[in-house]
């Protein structure tokens, strides 16, 4: 299975053993590619879902993968321990809201959806463990909206009930989905949006980057080994 491996920021990217000493063999539109060897593909698309949306298509139309896995660090609507590892069950977004024509919170058009569903989540899980992670599963919020504690926030737990909130997740999805491709994701969590101590641990989120780029690469092999 031909796979790319997408992350938002340059930091989730470096944080696996020997990546920070790789150079993009192409850029396109502003999005850095990096081979990692036979059918796997890194980039970072940047933050947000418009540049996640663009990274994905390139991976779709111009590298022909059969999955993309989308990997970084996210904020906790619940109580998970920082640096826990979270495959995505399912994504939603949070800031589409076309209720005022009727729709639910959170239907996305053309699609026609509102939650997303990754690939194989428990396989996934059960792949993680062979490396001997105890990942949970869980349910993740996507929008254009750094989380931070508020009533903001406690509407998105309260509608949307997930357990991690970030930004680039169901953008990804949605592509992958339009363009028949399979979509993963494993999430390590940085901070809780409902304690007084959120931005401290966000800018403090080593142990998140580290749990997460010591297990991404590995998985992410043994992902190719399994059927689209």
């Amino acid at each position: 299975m031909k796979i790319g491996l997408q992350f938002a920021m340059p930091v989730e990217f470096r944080a696996m053993p020997g990546a920070g000493e790789l150079e993009p063999f192409e850029t396109v539109s502003g999005v850095p590619f990096y081979d990692l060897g036979e059918g796997l593909t890194a980039c970072v698309g940047g933050v947000s879902k418009v540049n996640a949306a663009m990274a994905a298509e390139i991976f779709c139309l111009k590298y022909g993968v059969d999955l993309i896995l989308n990997a970084g660090i996210a904020g906790c609507a619940t109580s998970l321990p920082t640096g826990t590892l979270v495959v995505a069950r399912e994504f939603v977004q949070h800031d589409v809201d076309t209720s005022g024509a009727g729709d639910p919170l959170g239907m996305v058009s053309t699609v026609n959806r509102t939650e997303f569903p990754t690939w194989a989540p428990e396989r996934c899980a059960a792949l993680l463990r062979t490396m001997g992670c105890d990942p949970v599963l869980g349910r993740v919020a996507t929008g254009d909206w750094f989380a931070v504690k508020g009533d903001r926030s406690a509407w998105i737990r309260d509608t949307f009930r997930p357990d991690l909130v970030e930004m680039e997740g169901c953008a990804i999805a949605q592509v992958c989905l339009r363009n028949g491709v399979g979509f993963a994701a494993l999430k390590s969590v940085s901070d809780h949006l409902f304690y007084d101590s959120q931005l401290e641990e966000y800018f403090d989120y080593s142990q998140a980057v580290e749990n997460l780029g010591r297990v991404v690469l590995p998985f992410a092999r043994l992902l190719q080994k399994e059927e689209a």
